[in-house]
């Protein structure tokens, strides 16, 4: 199976060492610009990219998938299914429905709660008795896609974002593995969020973070 990966932060980096691990072939990664950090504004590749070069995998940085430029790498690509970790831009329809078994993403929630950026944080700062990951078939919505897999963990006591942040990484990582098997046997029965239940996870500001 064919996989472009796409993710951007250390929390998608345990996933995409996961697949290549498990032998899937990602042809690509698709990942955020580098970008300045620190005082001295040093222009810094992100995790995803770091993780990507040292497994000899072809990286794409496009400002923009809006503008036709994403598939058209798809189109050279060819991937069997696209998967997305936290990569930082919306995917546009014909992206979505470009490869054979779409786009699935691993989200750091049990959706439908906390769909949106920052659902580790909020599960947090909420004082939540559980957390977890969620792999869905994307949609155009955020967050809104059916739901293929989910795997829930009790939040420790006194467990900080960064402890559980770090915890989710490691359950999303084989919750891909999982997910991307199941796939490839066609033993997958997506179930539709009920909306009804969702809750929503924007950016937390500095002041916010926990």
């Amino acid at each position: 199976m064919k996989v472009v990966y796409m993710g951007t932060p250390e929390f998608a980096v345990a996933p995409l060492k996961a697949i290549i691990e498990n032998g899937y072939e990602v042809v690509g990664v698709f990942t955020q610009p580098d970008k300045p950090v620190g005082r001295k504004a040093i222009l810094t590749p992100p995790p995803v990219k770091v993780t990507a070069l040292e497994n000899n995998i072809p990286v794409y940085q496009p400002d923009s998938l809006k503008n036709g430029e994403g598939v058209k790498i798809l189109e050279a690509l060819k991937p069997d299914i696209c998967v997305v970790v936290a990569y930082g831009k919306i995917l546009p329809q014909d992206f979505l429905e470009f490869a054979k078994y779409g786009c699935i993403n691993i989200h750091g929630s049990i959706l439908p709660e906390y769909r949106g950026a920052a659902p580790i944080q909020r599960s947090i700062l909420d004082g939540k008795e559980y957390a977890g990951v969620t792999a869905q078939q994307m949609d155009i919505g955020i967050d809104t896609g059916d739901i293929l897999f989910c795997e829930k963990t009790k939040i420790l006591e006194n467990e900080t974002s960064g402890d559980l942040y770090e915890r989710l990484t490691v359950i999303g990582a084989q919750l891909l593995v999982k997910t991307l098997e199941a796939i490839k046997q066609g033993n997958v029965n997506p179930v539709k969020q009920d909306d009804s239940q969702s809750t929503h996870a924007p950016m937390l500001d500095k002041t916010m973070s926990p």
